[in-house]
């Protein structure tokens, strides 16, 4: 009978970890910085005054000593120490120009550091991108997709059972892109019951990884598809895309900035033009047998495209490049403005002529290279969009900074809509995520 007891216990522990097994979360020293202005938003040349707190298990930390740098965001102008009596104190500071102004402070506590920053909005209405548009962008990218449409999409659609519902049917599929062989991969999400339905895009951020679709807003009664961007099949396990992100395609956004025709964003871009094209393509299927027949596609008016950071870029490229998209939803998107490191203001990821190390513009950047990667400029995009769209991001933001999606915003063409979420950094929270699904849907789903 004990030996029963036991074997029981053992199991009542392996099923039920989350009572058994304690975990870490969080720091109980945590240091605060919250700005006077509730918005965030200043004026230009307008004081700021940040508000700094160190506690310990929610309380004050006395003779807390801390270090500080500020001004401009990627730039900063001022760096000190002091030592926090009470726990907590006032650094004050102000920005002549638009853009953004960010404290950085380190708390020294019991032989750790824990830090933490603030970046204000300084009149971020009047933030101009400084992206150069080649003469010829326009021509470059017309003739870019029709040589890509030289390509048969020949798709291929693989029934995911143990991904569908009675609600929603799943599928692996792949179509060719921009040459024989290089195929584009990724999750579609159809509703089950047969239709004319909206359809969305979903392009991806930064990375390699395996998808798993949009169940929740394919059950709203929308076609999506989820794409990768690396012409390789996304159902495999983590592991092979760690191998490949740590051979491969390390650092693939850094591959063939030299010239426009080898940028590895080339076939990117096309292959998210393509994905619209396969799509458009699925109501061709509604008479055949098999895999690839539905009875649930696109009903040809309303298409959405979205993504954040990377796909952010992507969302505004394809968006401008394909006029059968009718919204849009971009946040906290990456690749946008590059050459603001030649003004020393903050330039967007990857931060091509930003050295990160010194912190400075990188010295006698190739000329040549500057021009060709003009051509990826997310602002350039931006600038030729006429639908609506959803802009959002953080004005904690270390990868993306906020200086370059806003700027990005002000030259967005379209109906527009803007809803940053202040303390958030590379990541959203919920209540932003709800809002940017919430407009996506109401868009698509108008009529």
């Amino acid at each position: 009978m004990k030996q029963i007891v036991v074997v029981i216990e053992l199991l009542v522990m392996i099923l039920l970890p989350s009572r058994s097994v304690a975990q870490i979360i969080g720091s109980n020293i945590i240091v605060t910085i919250a700005p006077d202005h509730k918005d965030w938003n200043y004026k230009t040349g307008e004081k700021i005054v940040y508000t700094v707190s160190v506690f310990k298990s929610g309380t004050l930390v006395d003779n807390a000593r801390i270090s500080y740098e500020m001004g401009p965001e990627m730039y900063p102008e001022v760096k000190d120490s002091m030592t926090l009596k009470t726990g907590i104190t006032k650094i004050t500071g102000k920005m002549s120009t638009p853009g953004f102004y960010k404290l950085k402070v380190v708390a020294h506590v019991g032989g750790k550091d824990y830090e933490a920053w603030c970046a204000v909005a300084v009149s971020p209405e009047k933030i101009k991108p400084t992206a150069q548009c080649p003469s010829d962008f326009d021509a470059f990218w017309a003739k870019t997709l029709e040589e890509a449409r030289w390509t048969a999409l020949e798709p291929t659609m693989q029934y995911l059972p143990e991904r569908s519902t009675a609600e929603v049917n799943t599928y692996h599929v792949s179509f060719q892109n921009d040459r024989w062989g290089r195929r584009v991969y990724g999750i579609l999400n159809v509703p089950a019951k047969p239709g004319r339905y909206p359809a969305m895009l979903r392009v991806p951020g930064a990375g390699v990884r395996p998808y798993t679709g949009d169940q929740w807003m394919a059950k709203k009664g929308v076609i999506v598809l989820e794409i990768g961007i690396h012409g390789i099949p996304v159902i495999k396990e983590q592991e092979y895309y760690d191998n490949l992100f740590s051979a491969a395609l390390a650092e693939y956004w850094l591959h063939g900035i030299y010239n426009r025709e080898v940028n590895y964003y080339k076939h990117v871009i096309t292959g998210c033009v393509r994905a619209i094209d396969f799509i458009a393509s699925l109501a061709d299927n509604t008479d055949k047998t098999g895999p690839m027949a539905l009875k649930s596609v696109w009903d040809g008016e309303n298409l959405a495209v979205t993504g954040s950071s990377q796909g952010g870029f992507l969302t505004l490229a394809t968006t401008a490049l394909d006029k059968r998209v009718s919204c849009y939803g971009a946040v906290h998107a990456a690749m946008c403005d590059y050459e603001a490191a030649f003004k020393k203001v903050a330039c967007g990821w990857p931060h091509y002529y930003y050295n990160e190390k010194t912190g400075l513009p990188i010295d006698n950047a190739d000329k040549r290279i500057v021009e060709q990667t003009r051509y990826y400029d997310g602002v350039n995009f931006a600038r030729r969009i006429t639908v609506p769209g959803y802009f959002s991001f953080g004005y904690n933001d270390n990868v993306v900074p906020p200086t370059t999606a806003y700027g990005t915003y002000n030259v967005a063409g379209g109906d527009k809509t803007l809803s940053p979420y202040q303390k958030t950094a590379h990541f959203w929270y919920q209540e932003q995520w709800d809002e940017w699904q919430d407009y996506l849907l109401k868009k698509l789903k108008k009529n």
